[in-house]
């Protein structure tokens, strides 16, 4: 397939209520790793990808590597490639496009494309990223390229009391909304981890809505159930990979011999 194909093929796995999953990797190693598991589609997560080469999350890892790995990723695999892309890079809406613009000449045929403010705390305006979003969405129409812009709210991950989600609802849907007009194609709300609370912004989203599992989080088939589009996992993977290295090394270290 070529770039527009894989684009294209990738919007069509997003399926309200049998949702795409995707197991997020850090890198060309890890990406063919899980295409051969079976995965239909592969996508990083930020954590992962600027842990993997030593740099904290936040768009602390440097643009031209993070594209580099984008490069590396698209050649090791035919599989479509989604990048967690953060804030762009930028907060002028002009420049944000001129990155994720560089992510295209990489080969990604998608991005994931948050509203926190990074590095500062909050969130923008809902005008302010809905700008954002329009001026990326404009881009990649010029080049010919349906990108899968995954819209990411960070109003949940900022709250970190789950009893306070229900009442951060009405904006996440708006903000969901906007970002749809916007020209988004895909509502991400990570952090939400009630089932029926999912299930509400499922039904209120004209996008399809992305899950992040994690520890606590419904499983795939009760996120199916409340209408989920697109299962990810962010950094458990990368996680849970350097946990089982440890605890070996740990092994081998504390029985060699001098």
């Amino acid at each position: 397939m070529n770039q527009q194909e894989k684009a294209l093929a990738f919007a069509a796995l997003h399926r309200k209520g049998d949702p795409v999953v995707l197991y997020n990797i850090w890198d060309a190693g890890s990406a063919r790793c899980v295409a051969e598991a079976g995965a239909k589609a592969l996508a990083t997560g930020s954590w992962s990808v600027a842990a993997a080469q030593g740099f904290g999350d936040g768009e602390k890892i440097p643009l031209a590597l993070l594209l580099e790995i984008a490069r590396l990723i698209v050649g090791a695999t035919d599989l479509p490639l989604s990048v967690d892309f953060e804030g762009a890079y930028a907060e002028d809406a002009a420049q944000g496009a001129a990155n994720v613009a560089q992510l295209l000449d990489a080969g990604a045929i998608g991005i994931n494309f948050e509203d926190q403010v990074v590095g500062k705390g909050g969130v923008h305006a809902i005008e302010k990223q809905a700008s954002r979003i329009r001026a990326i969405r404009e881009m990649a129409e010029r080049r010919g390229i349906a990108l899968f812009i995954n819209a990411r709210t960070d109003l949940f991950l900022q709250e970190n009391d789950a009893a306070r989600h229900a009442g951060l609802l009405d904006e996440a849907i708006a903000r969901g909304k906007a970002y749809a007009e916007a020209g988004a194609s895909g509502f991400f709300v990570p952090g939400l981890a009630d089932a029926g609370l999912i299930g509400r912004i499922c039904a209120a989203s004209p996008l399809p809505v992305n899950a992040m599992m994690r520890p606590g989080a419904p499983d795939l088939a009760a996120l199916a159930a409340a209408g989920v589009g697109r299962v990810s996992y962010g950094p458990f993977p990368y996680r849970a990979m350097i946990e089982r290295l440890r605890g070996e090394a740990e092994k081998i270290y504390k029985s060699a011999v001098r």
